[in-house]
Formats: structure tokens, C-alpha cells, sequence
């Protein structure tokens, strides 16, 4: 299998902490593609009809793309437990939605800085998408940290990357203040190695 790969996205990223997590780092080959909103990679307009990352090309079945089709899969072919059975599942899932809903919101914000042209730039529309973060980082820091620190599930891996991408492109938002659960919890999991093997380069 091959994993259309972007060092820099969250999205990828919580893929690739997936794979550390299950130990199955070494079972798919990454293909680092350099691809933009305004400049698609043809290897994967190819694989994915909507130019995203990630996508992972199977040699036995259709390209998956969408991260959370891709992470459940891998957990699913590799035996994992990173999406529970029974009642937790959906908690579960709703933290991953939730992760993922802050990627969404964060790389659209700098998608707005650092594609477009500063007098086409929206400062409204930036606003409005960290509003949507901001929202999501109190809910999280007063609702959810009890799922946070139990057993380890794709809602955590897809949160962590979702924090580690603010830190990434939006740290002089410096969200951790007003969110100390949060980012007491962010410390303590970003050490894990799995966070380590897959750290993004500086910005």
C-alpha cells in the first residue's frame, strides 16, 4: 500500500500516528507529494479525484481517501482497538469529528495567509474559522477530558494532531491559555512515540 503524504498535514499526520500506534509503520510506503488548493500533485489528482491528502492506494481495491475512512480501515485490517465497540464508539467518533473540525477550521485559516494574495485575504472569514476552534477547545478542555485520558482511541491520536497543527501555523493564538486540562493533556501525549517518530518541520 502506498500513503500519499504531506509532512506538514494534520490530516496525514494522524494517519501516520495511526500506523506507529498499530505498529505497522513499516507496512506502507509513503510518497511525500508537494500539492496545493491552487496547484494539484497529478499522482494524486490520479488516485483522488479531489486532489486531497491523504489517499491510500491499495493493490487490491480502490483508492481510500478522507482520513477517517483511511484510519478506520488500517485499524480494521490491522486488528486494532483504536475505534471501540459498543456505547464508547460514538463518543469516540465525536472526538475524532471534533479533531478533525479543528484541522478543518485551522488549515482553512492558513490556507487563507499563505495562498491568497494579502489584499484578497478575508480577515472575517479568518476569524470566523478560529472562532470555530476556539469553541472546540473549551468544550474540550471542560467536557471531554475524561475521555482524553482513558484508553487510546483515534478521537485522541485525531485531537493531538489537531493541536499539534495550532502549534504549527496559529501559535501566536496561544491557544492553550484559558484551556489548562487541555493543554496539560496535549504535553503528556505529544511525547508519545508514536507523536515523536511523525513531528511535522518547523513552519
Amino acid at each position: 500500500m502506498k500513503l500519499y503524504h504531506s509532512p506538514a498535514s494534520p490530516f496525514v499526520r494522524k494517519v501516520t500516528v495511526l500506523l506507529h500506534e498499530l505498529g505497522k509503520a513499516d507496512a506502507v510506503e509513503i510518497e511525500t507529494v508537494v500539492t496545493s488548493a491552487f496547484a494539484s500533485n497529478d499522482a494524486l489528482m490520479a488516485a483522488n479525484p479531489l486532489a486531497k491528502l491523504p489517499a491510500l492506494a491499495r493493490p487490491d481495491g480502490a483508492t481510500l481517501y478522507d482520513s477517517r475512512v483511511i484510519t478506520a480501515y488500517l485499524d480494521d485490517l490491522y486488528g486494532g482497538s483504536l475505534y471501540p465497540k459498543g456505547a464508547s464508539r460514538w463518543e469516540t467518533l465525536t472526538l475524532e469529528a471534533t479533531g478533525d473540525g479543528i484541522m478543518d477550521s485551522a488549515v482553512s485559516m492558513a490556507y487563507e495567509v499563505r495562498l491568497r494574495p494579502e489584499a484578497e485575504q478575508s480577515a472575517d472569514w479568518i476569524e470566523a474559522q478560529w472562532e470555530k476552534v476556539a469553541r472546540a477547545l473549551a468544550v474540550l478542555d471542560a467536557r471531554w477530558m475524561s475521555h482524553l485520558t482513558g484508553p487510546l482511541t483515534i478521537g485522541q491520536i485525531s485531537v493531538a494532531c489537531a493541536l499539534s497543527y495550532l502549534d504549527l501555523r496559529h501559535s501566536a493564538r496561544k491557544w492553550r491559555e484559558g484551556n489548562e486540562a487541555l493543554a496539560a493533556w496535549f504535553e503528556a501525549f505529544d511525547s508519545r512515540p508514536s507523536m515523536a517518530a511523525t513531528r511535522p518541520p518547523a513552519a
